[in-house]
């Protein structure tokens, strides 16, 4: 452990001009006195490391010193390409590997270019998390992750939405992160299949490696069932008349994409607004959708829900007389 200390406190010098012995201290997680005998190491390593005392003193490499041991670990390298997801490292456990991946860069990169990735830093952060939602970490996240990384078999069991748990032995592909939600992407008795990690309720990684299938496109993957899902959940239909301003704004209290194929097939009227069918879940998930449109929408059918929102808009009259 000591070398890759000495290793790190060698990077961290020459991403920077200069670090006191209490910054060093922080970054390495020693006490200054470690990081005094280590700087002492190193000067007689043959690393030109030079202390300053005072007020403004520390460490630093003399003469422009630069290592090459800046070579990525395979771990590094993977983390390296999600370091723009920080809740998401720390979620799957690699958070120590990203850091080591970004000290690495920094350390061989110019020293023009020193500010490269802080400056990135600074100016972009993705937010996955959907709003008024707190995120939850699954526990189990940080063994899936392990296993999707070294394309290890996954035995599982699984919560299923009915409430029954199953067994179930996986070939974990990839995972995706929805809104908050982690899911695991698994091929399972030759067929590949989306598992809520939340779901699980014990896993544990086996030793056996399995063979990844070199045509898998996770994103590829991903769409194409998050649009069948999405399209599994419209069950019924629901005709509405819409005026100008209830049209612009249905996309925005429905889905997206049924509200898009609604308007794209809608008939004209020759008062302005226009008719069409749209594809929800079911009459109750409709009624607190569609009501949020109030007088820009008349609902025409099934005769139930236009009873309702009939009923609705005369309790609201009478509270509001």
């Amino acid at each position: 452990m000591r070398a890759a200390r000495l290793i790190k406190m060698v990077l961290l010098l020459q991403s920077r001009a200069s670090m006191t012995a209490a910054e060093l201290a922080a970054e390495l997680e020693v006490s200054e006195r470690t990081v005094t005998r280590d700087a002492l190491a190193l000067s007689e390593a043959g690393v030109p490391v030079f202390s300053e005392r005072g007020r403004a003193g520390g460490y630093r490499l003399v003469g422009g010193y630069r290592t090459r041991l800046t070579g990525l670990a395979k771990d590094e390298a993977e983390a390296l390409f999600l370091s723009g997801l920080p809740g998401a490292l720390r979620d799957m456990g690699l958070q120590d590997a990203a850091s080591a991946a970004r000290l690495k860069v920094s350390a061989a990169l110019l020293p023009s270019l020193a500010d490269a990735p802080g400056s990135a830093a600074r100016r972009f952060h993705l937010d996955a998390p959907g709003w008024y939602q707190e995120p939850v970490t699954p526990e189990l996240l940080p063994a899936v992750a392990e296993a999707v990384w070294d394309d290890r078999r996954l035995s599982a069991r699984y919560r299923r939405g009915d409430g029954e748990e199953v067994e179930r032995e996986l070939e974990p592909y990839g995972l995706v992160l929805k809104a908050g939600v982690w899911y695991v992407c698994a091929r399972a008795g030759g067929s590949y299949r989306t598992y809520r990690v939340d779901r699980f309720t014990a896993v544990a990684v086996g030793g056996e490696r399995f063979d990844r299938d070199p045509d898998f496109d996770l994103p590829v993957f991903w769409a194409e069932r998050a649009l069948e899902f999405a399209r599994s959940l419209l069950r019924a239909e629901v005709v509405l008349r819409l005026t100008e301003a209830g049209a612009r704004r249905l996309p925005y209290v429905t889905d997206r994409a049924a509200a898009e194929e609604a308007l794209a097939g809608a008939v004209p009227e020759d008062d302005g607004r226009v008719t069409a069918t749209l594809r929800v879940e079911d009459e109750e998930v409709a009624f607190g959708q569609l009501f949020g449109l109030g007088p820009e929408a008349e609902v025409m059918a099934p005769a139930s829900l236009r009873t309702r929102f009939a009923e609705a808009a005369r309790a609201a009259a009478e509270r509001y007389r």
